[in-house]
């Protein structure tokens, strides 16, 4: 029967696909972690992986035994963390994925907050494409994320936190920046920049503008942001627009609120921001903890709109 150390070691080359790579995960030497694996394939009988292919990639009969080794790393870790819940004061670790149009302004809210009250525990934010994160969900390399639902995800539970409303942004010379409001009528794919394929936020923007854009035009160059403060400079410096959402405007001055921002008049647009974790996860306590104090960072505005048209989710 392998060790718990060496199951350790075969999940991380099967994670990594290299041996250096997962040696250095583990902090141990390539040697010495290259051994392990190969006692733990002398235990088992079975060749774990093809090490003739680059990456290296698990081999048909080791399939089913690095899948059940998975499962039993993750009840060890189930054990450790039921003994630690007896302590007097919450300790372990959580790893959250948060998207990359939510991380900058919603972190800061709470981040200080957290780390405060819960001293004992280790707290990693990783701020990952949606697509990343369902995927760090099912394969247990996160535990918990924030990000916009519905994700009709089977064995994936949603927790819903706010709606958010969108907002136009536009260059103050912009023939609708004149206007107090805006309705979808007024958009157009004309001077309009979007977030690069990925990221989710432009999938709803697209989807709510009934627009067929993929990419800014400027001419013949082609233009798509990698961040919502990539589009902000680039509308401050050019006669253009894009949608934000309404965290994104709070984080500005009230003199560019005023000069660029409006709001939507009739049914306004919003995406819906949810926790999400897995069924069976184990850290209940832990992501309770953490959910309570996301729950009271968020601003009261947020939490009053409950209406809104759904934008679907694709990306």
């Amino acid at each position: 029967m392998p060790t718990l150390t060496q199951i350790r070691y075969i999940l991380a080359v099967d994670k990594y696909r290299h041996f250096g790579l997962a040696a250095k995960a583990c902090a141990v030497s390539q040697p010495s972690l290259s051994i392990q694996v190969q006692k733990a394939e002398d235990e088992l009988g079975v060749v774990l992986f093809d090490r003739n292919q680059k990456p290296i990639v698990r081999t048909q009969q080791g399939k089913a035994i690095l899948e059940q080794a998975a499962v039993l790393q993750q009840e060890h870790q189930k054990l450790l963390s039921i003994g630690s819940e007896s302590a007097t004061e919450l300790r372990g670790d959580i790893r959250i994925g948060i998207i990359p149009t939510l991380t900058p302004y919603l972190v800061p809210l709470f981040i200080e907050n957290f780390a405060r009250e819960y001293p004992k525990v280790d707290l990693v934010l990783d701020e990952l494409k949606t697509e990343n994160i369902v995927a760090g969900l099912r394969d247990d390399q996160i535990d918990a994320a924030i990000l916009v639902t519905p994700l009709n995800e089977a064995g994936l539970r949603e927790r819903f936190l706010f709606n958010e409303p969108f907002l136009y942004y536009g260059n103050p010379s912009h023939k609708l920046s004149k206007k107090s409001s805006v309705s979808v009528k007024d958009l157009s794919p004309d001077g309009l920049w979007l977030l690069q394929d990925g990221h989710c936020f432009k999938n709803q923007v697209i989807n709510y503008c009934n627009l067929n854009a993929e990419t800014s035009r400027l001419g013949r160059v082609r233009f798509a942001g990698g961040n919502l403060e990539t589009l902000r400079y680039l509308v401050k410096k050019m006669n253009s627009y894009t949608l934000v959402p309404q965290l994104f405007a709070e984080g500005l001055t009230k003199k560019e609120q005023d000069a660029m921002v409006r709001p939507f008049k009739g049914p306004t647009p919003m995406r819906e921001v949810s926790f999400v974790f897995r069924r069976d996860q184990w850290k209940k306590p832990l992501l309770d903890a953490f959910l309570e104090v996301v729950q009271q960072a968020i601003p009261k505005g947020l939490a009053t709109y409950k209406k809104g048209k759904r934008l679907s989710i694709e990306g």
